[in-house]
C-alpha cells in the first residue's frame, strides 16, 4: 500500500476526503499527518482514525524543520500530500522526495498562484478579476510557491456567482474529487511525466 503523510494548515477537510473514498481503501494507508500549528482542527480527524500527528516547529514536542527528512525517511513515507499547507517545504526534503511530493491549490495555476494566494485569498482575486471560469489544481512541489508541473485540473463555472466565498464552495467541492483521483493514480502507478509534461494513464 502507498504510504502517505497528510500536510494541513486547516480543518482538514481534503484529509476527511482521501480517508472516506472508497476507491483508496485497499491502496493506501495515511501514517502520518503534519501541521505547522499545534491546535490545527485537522489533529482531530487524525486521531478519530489512530493516525499519528506531528507538530512542526520549535519547542518541546515538536519536529524541527530540519529534522523532516528524518521523520518521514523513518516513517517510510511515499508520497507527501500537501492539503492546505501553508508552509514552505524544505528545500532538502523537495530534493529527497522529487515528484513525490503533491499539493491542492484553490485556483487553475499558474493564475492566481504564488506567496500569499491560499484560501479565501485566492478567490477574492478570481472573483475581482471577473473571470467566468476558477477551479482546482493538484501539482508537484518544487523550491518555489506553485510553480511545479500539473498533474491534473478540473474547471468550475463561476459566471453566476455572487461572492468570493460561493466560489469557494464550488471550488471545494472538485477539490475533494480530484486529490483522491490523483493519490489513486499515484497509487496504481499510472502517473508519468513524458516530455516534461505529466501524464495520466488511463
Amino acid at each position: 500500500m502507498l504510504k502517505l503523510a497528510v500536510f494541513v494548515s486547516g480543518r482538514g477537510s481534503n484529509l476527511k476526503a482521501i480517508l472516506n473514498s472508497p476507491n483508496l481503501k485497499e491502496l493506501v494507508v495515511v501514517k502520518a499527518v503534519v501541521s505547522n500549528k499545534a491546535d490545527c482542527k485537522a489533529f482531530g480527524i487524525a486521531r478519530e482514525n489512530s493516525i499519528d500527528t506531528f507538530t512542526l516547529g520549535s519547542g518541546e514536542g515538536k519536529v524541527s524543520y530540519d529534522k523532516l527528512n528524518d521523520l518521514l525517511k523513518s516513517l517510510e513515507i511515499d508520497l507527501v500530500v500537501l492539503a492546505g499547507f501553508l508552509k514552505m517545504i524544505p528545500a532538502d526534503v523537495v530534493r529527497t522526495f522529487k515528484n513525490r511530493i503533491i499539493n491542492i491549490h484553490p485556483a487553475l495555476l499558474p493564475s492566481f498562484g504564488g506567496k500569499g494566494m491560499y484560501g479565501i485569498n485566492v478567490h477574492k482575486a478570481v472573483f475581482d478579476s471577473s473571470a467566468q471560469v476558477s477551479g482546482v489544481t493538484v501539482h508537484f512541489v518544487d523550491e518555489h510557491y506553485d510553480t511545479g508541473r500539473i498533474i491534473a485540473q478540473r474547471c468550475v463555472d463561476i459566471s453566476g456567482v455572487k461572492s468570493p466565498e460561493e466560489i469557494a464552495g464550488k471550488v471545494l467541492k472538485e477539490e475533494h474529487k480530484l486529490l483522491p483521483f490523483v493519490i489513486q493514480k499515484f497509487a496504481e502507478d499510472k502517473i508519468v511525466i513524458e516530455n516534461n509534461r505529466v501524464k495520466i494513464i488511463n
